[in-house]
């Protein structure tokens, strides 16, 4: 592999689909394995806020796509990219190199959606937050209560009686920016909703896919046709109202096709773990199922019997709680790099 090519996929009305994946999409943008592509991500709660998440970009894509064209999903997602020579069966890697905000205020949207709507009496809430890129942190800025109930992604709200945040404002988080929904295209035809994640990756809202880290994907169509989009500036396992810290990313992405691999969901690779994940509308189906990519993928990569995997799993794997608010709850098997005695 030679030196790679550099790409700029700008967000657009052109190249951004609102609340669907579909393969029969034309690419928007070729490239090579080993490619980087730096790539607009939007968040479709910029409405929630317009005067301050909202630039001349963001504007011309809620104006150009219509209402009825968006669905049957709510995210926006960049793409698709066209990887030259991945073909199914392949595994493409997204190696994430740098995140950056491209407005540093984003919306935590307290949705119909969330886990605790019945218990907070069937009512919405935004809070408004921003980043400090320099520190590393995002602060809250504003909050107000959504009028009626939130039905088209995309919304442009006004924010009415608009609250501070007296106690909330003497708090802040860490910034863990990184990429709610990516992942190739799905192997069915049509548009195939943006909110449940599956095998192809999509809305996984994993909140360690940031700089440093690798996701894989098991290509289901040639080319891979990858998109992504539903950046965060933070989130935290479970995003239990319904969203994280929802904001605009720039992220610069490298593309790899690996042949010698086999896996069944999306894999990442962090510093310090490998993530296996798996999904289901029952939490504890999920679990299982992650426990089972889990096994495989310990097989597959340290020689162990799957008997020897599930011990070691017990023992001292970590099972966390992906989301529980995008229809098919998420677990997430954490296994160590440390596992073998040095």
């Amino acid at each position: 592999m030679g030196d790679p090519g550099f790409h700029v996929l700008h967000a657009t009305p052109k190249t951004v689909q609102w609340g669907y994946f579909d393969r029969s999409t034309p690419p928007v943008l070729t490239i090579n394995s080993g490619d980087i592509v730096s790539v607009e991500s939007l968040t479709h709660h910029a409405g929630d806020a317009p005067d301050l998440i909202m630039d001349e970009t963001v504007r011309a894509v809620y104006e150009a796509i219509d209402p009825s064209e968006r669905g049957p999903g709510v995210h926006l997602v960049t793409g698709p990219i066209y990887v030259r020579g991945a073909r199914p069966g392949d595994v493409l890697e997204c190696r994430v190199l740098s995140l950056e905000p491209r407005i540093i205020y984003g919306s935590n949207f307290e949705a119909n959606w969330g886990l605790l709507y019945e218990e907070f009496g069937r009512t919405e809430h935004v809070v408004i937050w921003q980043a400090d890129v320099r520190r590393g942190v995002a602060r809250p800025v504003f909050q107000y209560a959504f009028p009626g109930k939130l039905e088209i992604p995309g919304t442009i709200t006004m924010p009415g009686t608009v609250e501070r945040l007296p106690a909330l404002s003497q708090m802040s988080v860490p910034l863990r920016m990184h990429l709610g929904t990516a992942g190739v295209a799905p192997n069915e035809d049509g548009r195939v909703s943006t909110i449940p994640p599956g095998n192809f990756g999509g809305n996984v809202d994993n909140r360690w896919f940031g700089p440093g880290t690798s996701m894989y994907y098991p290509v289901l169509n040639d080319g891979a046709l990858f998109w992504c989009g539903d950046s965060h500036f933070a989130e935290g396992d479970g995003e239990i109202s319904g969203t994280a810290i929802e904001g605009h990313l720039n992220a610069t992405l490298q593309f790899i096709i690996h042949q010698d691999m086999s896996i069944h969901n999306p894999l990442l690779e962090t510093p310090n773990a490998w993530m296996c994940h798996a999904f289901d509308r029952d939490l504890n189906e999920a679990m299982r199922k992650a426990a089972l990519e889990a096994i495989d993928f310990l097989v597959q990569h340290e020689d162990l019997t799957r008997q020897e995997a599930y011990s070691l799993l017990s023992v001292a794997g970590d099972f966390h709680v992906t989301q529980v608010v995008d229809d098919l709850k998420g677990i997430h098997a954490v296994i160590r790099r440390d596992f073998r005695t040095r």
